[in-house]
């Protein structure tokens, strides 16, 4: 039918009906020069070589990539990806302001590492001879084990906000539990709010959980404020100390009725890098695990009893920032290989919408990270008294759907004035133990497994 239509149509007006089919043809074949001329563009703009050289670029969800030196020495240093890695370039972008004769003027520019920039072909560096890294750069593009930890582990100077800043506290945390969890303990070297100019208060707190009996042991004094954010993690606080020693950290205690030597050595790969969350009228809060799987070993003298300690698994991480307020949860289990850290951090309403800050759960493995999620979701299950019972987690993203299950055998509840929101009213914090049942899969591996773990909450 439509075929005789146009027939009859050419046979009556010959003209009209070919400058019609002409149209169309033209429009047609100008809209597909147009999508493929657009479809070489977007290509292009893609294309690592007009990033400065290279086969792939790298960047970050919501912009710059943070942390590229963690990225660089743990990720694509890793066993799995390094021996595919020919060269990896690191460069960043700024903008410089130019001031003479009462003008301004902006000036974009790029920062590299010249031997790298170099190494994936890129043409702007190749008449600089003279162009190379230095000392420092070298530094920092291979760093060892050793200095990774030490950068992920340093303190932070107190950001110049008189608003929060009498919530100002930085801390190390170190836990860790025998093979039969019969003895668990939570160490803190905490650095506090300044006292007086560059003088701030800082602690030492040890839980230990023996048979289920909890006690605490604690000493305090005010420290040297340039000295702290001079040395660590390296802390001496009150007597106790901790020495990054390689990938091991040596922790002396001296507190009154608990003393004794701890030593936690670092796994391979098992590190979470630091993540910063910002928000209203310079308000932030910071964490990162520089050791979520490691081991334990070690002895403590409490009273006249002697706790061993003997291949022990042990945690570490590291939190900063402003703290009225503020409330999280988290919690951390090992299995085999695999180490899994989730948590969620719920800031002051007036700085930040808690509802647009996502949970996250990161697994890491003897070569590096293996699945990370920030599609989290955490219940918690009480009984009447408001007492944890359980805790779900459950986690999705492209190469991860995991779920989490809490069974809560242990609480200690410590009243936290640190995070209050008015004065003399401070938030119960909760310290869990007990065992996950975790299942689901992660990258490649099917996950089944039951452990003992810990958690965090408040009330």
């Amino acid at each position: 039918m439509i075929l005789r239509l146009a027939l009859r149509s050419l046979a009556t007006r010959p003209v009209r009906t070919a400058v019609l089919a002409c149209g169309f043809g033209f429009g047609i074949a100008v809209m597909a020069a147009l999508l493929g001329v657009g479809d070489v563009i977007l290509e292009q703009a893609h294309s690592p070589a007009l990033e400065g050289g290279g086969d792939v670029v790298l960047s970050g969800r919501f912009g710059a990539l943070e942390n590229a030196r963690f990225l660089i020495a743990n990720v694509i240093g890793g066993p799995d990806l390094a021996p595919q890695a020919i060269a990896v370039s690191p460069w960043r972008r700024g903008t410089l302001y130019l001031l003479q004769g009462g003008r301004t003027t902006a000036v974009a520019v790029t920062g590299g590492l010249p031997d790298a920039e170099r190494a994936v072909a890129d043409r702007e560096i190749e008449s600089v001879a003279s162009w190379r890294d230095t000392p420092a750069d070298r530094a920092w593009s291979s760093p060892d084990g050793a200095a990774v930890l030490k950068a992920m582990d340093r303190f932070h100077p107190i950001p110049n906000t008189p608003e929060f800043s009498a919530s100002w506290a930085e801390w190390l945390y170190f836990n860790g539990r025998t093979a039969d969890g019969r003895v668990r303990f939570y160490l803190t070297f905490m650095v506090g709010p300044r006292t007086a100019p560059g003088r701030r208060a800082a602690g030492v707190r040890l839980q230990l959980d023996r048979e289920g009996k909890t006690t605490t042991y604690a000493a305090g004094e005010i420290v040297d404020e340039d000295e702290v954010l001079g040395s660590a993690p390296d802390l001496d606080i009150a007597g106790s100390h901790v020495r990054l020693e390689g990938s091991r950290y040596r922790i002396d205690l001296a507190l009154p009725g608990a003393s004794g030597t701890l030593l936690l050595d670092a796994a391979a790969g098992q590190s979470l890098p630091p993540a910063t969350i910002t928000g209203a009228r310079g308000w932030v809060t910071g964490y990162t695990a520089p050791v979520l799987s490691g081991t334990v070993h070690g002895d403590l003298t409490v009273g006249r009893d002697v706790i061993a300690l003997r291949d022990a698994i042990g945690y570490h991480d590291h939190n900063w920032g402003f703290w009225k307020g503020v409330r999280w949860q988290w919690g951390q289990v090992a299995s085999g290989d695999l180490s899994f850290v989730y948590g969620r951090i719920f800031p002051p309403s007036d700085v930040a919408d808690s509802d647009r800050i996502p949970g996250f759960l990161g697994v890491l493995g003897q070569k590096g990270p293996v699945g990370f999620s920030t599609t989290v979701t955490l219940e918690e299950a009480a009984d009447k008294r408001g007492q944890p019972q359980r805790v779900t987690i459950h986690a999705r993203g492209q190469a991860i759907d995991l779920k989490m299950e809490f069974a809560v055998d242990r609480v200690v509840r410590t009243p936290m004035a640190m995070t209050s929101s008015a004065p003399g009213m401070p938030a119960d914090f909760l310290q869990m133990g007990g065992e996950y049942r975790v299942t689901g899969t992660v990258g490649a591996r099917a996950v089944d497994f039951t452990a003992r773990g810990a958690a965090e909450t408040f009330r």
